[in-house]
């Protein structure tokens, strides 16, 4: 039987700030600020990142196996919800809570500077675990940062790691193996990442520009989002978690985006909600030729062009493992606020051959209260999912 969740919390680092204040204050202005011509780490030329500016935690304390960028991207977001997440522990047992997070890059980038290292030296750095680029790495520290016991599970599904999350956390709460849940997502840059993009023709020669004629690939981005999912308190419920997989190709999506249709469609049958009572959607948006085509399709299909969405991958990049729950974690912060909608960046040079969606401006405010908001995530092999959340 299906157990009412509440998002009672969240912590969230990216391009766009460092806490959930900074990056609400930065969202809604339509600010840019996070995004840098990087000179290394492309192999081949320049590209534009969205990388965290701020000061990130000093971990020369830690054990080498956490010493990495993701998990210090992990602890800005861990330090927003540590205080609720012991009081949540000290009412249900630390053993109750579950972490369920996704990544796809894991401590790769330490990795990296490890295989430079051995390459320029013929040895490895004393400081350099294997262990720190294993996909687990990730949960388990979380898990041993809040001083939980309980299930800890790491997904990787490419984009959708940290959206598919929310639909874990949701099935081992249902069937009693938990009480509540740590859920969420991290990712750092690395070169591996902006080259195996790169490598696809997927990464833009500037700034990413979603739904755009001139759209030509994405930004990577980095970033954390960690939110508390409990039983007993909150005011934002996690309504639905729509899934499909559709395996049309290993890395683009069906040109229809017949797979988008279906999980976006599951999500409002789980949530009882009509696409009418949706008041705003988080599109996937990455700004590559295909993927904003199916995706403009399935959503016109389903909730037809009125309903106001956008991308936000033109403030935050493209977070990979991190962009599902960053991006729910984005529309949480709509709610009790002035009712202003999350905007799109772009340079509104409309595509005629994709349905004309109503794209979110700078300063915009939704005709009615925010009460519902649902966000796609769509990944490699048509791994794709839709959360709905409201209040």
């Amino acid at each position: 039987m299906k157990k009412t969740l509440f998002i009672s919390d969240f912590g969230l680092a990216n391009a766009l700030g460092n806490t959930t204040a900074q990056v609400r204050s930065n969202l809604l202005a339509g600010s840019q600020q996070g995004f840098t011509l990087s000179k290394d780490l492309l192999n081949d030329g320049d590209i534009y990142v969205a990388d965290v500016k701020d000061a990130m935690p000093n971990m020369a304390a830690y054990p080498i196996k956490w010493r990495s960028r993701n998990n210090q991207l992990a602890l800005l977001a861990i330090e927003q919800i540590r205080a609720q997440v012991t009081e949540l522990a000290n009412m249900v047992g630390n053993d109750r809570i579950a972490v369920v997070v996704g990544t796809s890059t894991s401590g790769i980038r330490e990795g990296e500077q490890a295989m430079k290292a051995l390459q320029q030296h013929g040895e490895l750095p004393v400081d350099y675990d294997y262990s720190v680029q294993e996909m687990f790495n990730l949960a388990e520290f979380v898990a041993q940062e809040l001083a939980l016991t309980g299930l800890a599970i790491t997904l990787s599904t490419a984009c959708s790691s940290s959206a598919k999350a929310f639909a874990t956390a949701q099935e081992l709460v249902d069937h009693g193996l938990c009480d509540a849940a740590i859920v969420g997502g991290v990712d750092a840059i690395c070169g591996m990442t902006i080259n195996g993009f790169s490598a696809l023709q997927s990464t833009s020669s500037g700034i990413c520009q979603p739904s755009s004629v001139n759209r030509d690939g994405i930004n990577i981005g980095e970033g954390a989002a960690l939110c508390v999912l409990r039983q007993d308190q909150g005011q934002v419920k996690l309504l639905g978690v729509g899934e499909s997989s559709d395996a049309h190709h290993m890395s683009a999506p069906h040109p229809e985006g017949e797979g988008a249709e279906v999980a976006m469609r599951n999500a409002l049958s789980q949530g009882n909600t009509q696409a009418s009572q949706v008041d705003y959607i988080n599109l996937h948006g990455t700004a590559t030729p295909k993927n904003d085509e199916m995706e403009s399709l399935a959503v016109s299909r389903v909730f037809g062009t009125k309903t106001p969405c956008s991308s936000s991958k033109g403030m935050i990049g493209h977070t990979l493992g991190a962009a599902g729950a960053t991006e729910v974690g984005l529309c949480w912060l709509l709610f009790n606020q002035q009712e202003l909608l999350a905007p799109q960046l772009w340079d509104k040079a409309i595509d005629p051959a994709i349905p004309t969606l109503n794209w979110v401006d700078v300063g915009t405010k939704s005709a009615t209260k925010i009460n519902r908001c649902l966000s796609n995530s769509f990944a490699f092999g048509g791994n794709n999912v839709s959360v709905l959340i409201g209040l």
